[in-house]
C-alpha cells in the first residue's frame, strides 16, 4: 500500500470582540466564553491538521461598525505577512458588522489564501455559496446595527423632548447624583461671575484675559483610562460657546429644538438674554469690520498649531506697518504658539 501524505498543518488564530466594556472585569467574561468555543472546534478539527496559534486577538468595548480596532488590525498583519491559515470567530458579526468591510476582508484573505469560520454558523469562504449565505447574513447584521443606532437616536430625542440629561460631559456647575443634575454651589457662582464679567469687559477677548487676571480656568477632568483634560486658561471660542449655552437658564437644545430641562437653572433668564444681545451685537461689528478691513485674509489663516491669525500693525516714522500674529500671543500664551508667530500682510 502507498503511504498516506501527511496532512498540511494549519495555522488557526482566534479572533474575539464585545461591543461594551461591562462585565470584562470578570475572570470569566464574554470573550473567554468566545475563545472556549472557538478552541473546542479547532481541537475536533485536530484531525485536519489544525493547530492553534498562541498570539491572542481580542477586541473588548469595540464596535462592529469599524475595522479601526487593535487586535484586528493586529491580526490582519499578521494574515499579510502569512503566518495564518485560517481564522475561527464565535460567529461572523464578531469580525464584522458592516458588509462593505466584510468585502474587503474577504478579499485580503483570499488574496493570501485564508480561511474564515464561523463556529455557530458553518460556512466555508472559499465556496461560491458560502460567500453569498456570509452576504445575506452580514446584510442582515448590517440591518440590525443600523436600526438598533435609529432606536437609541429615537430613545435620545424622546429623552431630550422631556428636558431630560441623558448623559455626555456635565456643563461647568452642575454634577450628578442618582442620574439626575444637581447644582455645585462653588462652581455655579464661578459661572454666574464669567457671565457677568462679560458684560462688564465688553468682548469675549476682554474676559479671556480678565479671567487669566483673576485665574480662573477651565475645570480638570480625568477620565478612566488616567487622561487628564482641562485646568487651562480658557479660550475665546470656548468663552463663546460657554455665553452660548442655553443649558444654563435650564434648556435643553437638541436638533435645533429646544425644550424646558428638567435640571435647575444657574442664570437668571435677563442676564443670558442680555449676553446674548451683547454677543449679537460684537458679531455684527465684527462682520462690518472685517468688510471694511485691508486684512483680506482676516478668519482665514492660521498658524501651524491651529491658531488663528489676528491682523495687527505698528507704527514707525509715520508709516504703518501691518502683520498677521498668531492670537495666542495677544492673549499672553505663548507657548501655545506654532513656530509662525507674525507674518508680514503685505507679503502674504
Amino acid at each position: 500500500m502507498m503511504p498516506h501524505a501527511p496532512r498540511k498543518l494549519l495555522r488557526c488564530a482566534i479572533y474575539t470582540r464585545k461591543s461594551t466594556e461591562h462585565n470584562l472585569d470578570l475572570e470569566f467574561n464574554s470573550l473567554d466564553a468566545q475563545r472556549e468555543s472557538c478552541e473546542a472546534y479547532i481541537e475536533s478539527q485536530a484531525h485536519e491538521g489544525w493547530r492553534l496559534v498562541r498570539t491572542r486577538y481580542d477586541d473588548g468595548g469595540l464596535s462592529g461598525a469599524s475595522l479601526d480596532r487593535p487586535a484586528l488590525q493586529g491580526l490582519l498583519g499578521d494574515v499579510r505577512d502569512g503566518k495564518i491559515d485560517v481564522i475561527v470567530v464565535y460567529k461572523v458579526d464578531r469580525l464584522t458588522r458592516s458588509l462593505a468591510d466584510f468585502a474587503k476582508l474577504v478579499e485580503l484573505f483570499d488574496q493570501h489564501s485564508v480561511s474564515f469560520v464561523s463556529v455557530t454558523q458553518s460556512f466555508n469562504t472559499t465556496t461560491s455559496m458560502g460567500r453569498l449565505t456570509l452576504n445575506v447574513l452580514l446584510s442582515f447584521a448590517q440591518f440590525e446595527r443600523e436600526v438598533i443606532g435609529e432606536r437609541v437616536r429615537d430613545k435620545i430625542a424622546a429623552s431630550k423632548r422631556k428636558g431630560l440629561w441623558v448623559g455626555g460631559p456635565i456643563p461647568l456647575g452642575y454634577a450628578t447624583v442618582n442620574k439626575k443634575l444637581v447644582i455645585l454651589p462653588e462652581d455655579a457662582e464661578t459661572v454666574r461671575t464669567m457671565f457677568r464679567l462679560y458684560l462688564e469687559c465688553g468682548s469675549v477677548g476682554a474676559l479671556t484675559e480678565e479671567l487669566a487676571r483673576r485665574k480662573i480656568v477651565s475645570k480638570a477632568k480625568t477620565f478612566t483610562g488616567g487622561r487628564t483634560r482641562g485646568g487651562g486658561p480658557y479660550s475665546v471660542g470656548a468663552l463663546a460657546h460657554f455665553l452660548k449655552n442655553r443649558f444654563y437658564i435650564g434648556e435643553v437644545v437638541y436638533r435645533g429644538e429646544t425644550h424646558t430641562g428638567e435640571h435647575p437653572p444657574i442664570i437668571d433668564r435677563p442676564t443670558f438674554e442680555a449676553v446674548q444681545a451683547k454677543l449679537a451685537e460684537n458679531a455684527q461689528a465684527r462682520r462690518v469690520c472685517v468688510e471694511s478691513s485691508p486684512a483680506l485674509l482676516m478668519g482665514r489663516i492660521f498658524d501651524d498649531h491651529g491658531n488663528r491669525m489676528t491682523p495687527s500693525h505698528s507704527n514707525k516714522d509715520g508709516v504703518r506697518y501691518r502683520y498677521y500674529v498668531s492670537h495666542v500671543l495677544l492673549q499672553r500664551r505663548k507657548k501655545d504658539a506654532g513656530r509662525v508667530t507674525r507674518v508680514p500682510a503685505i507679503q502674504l
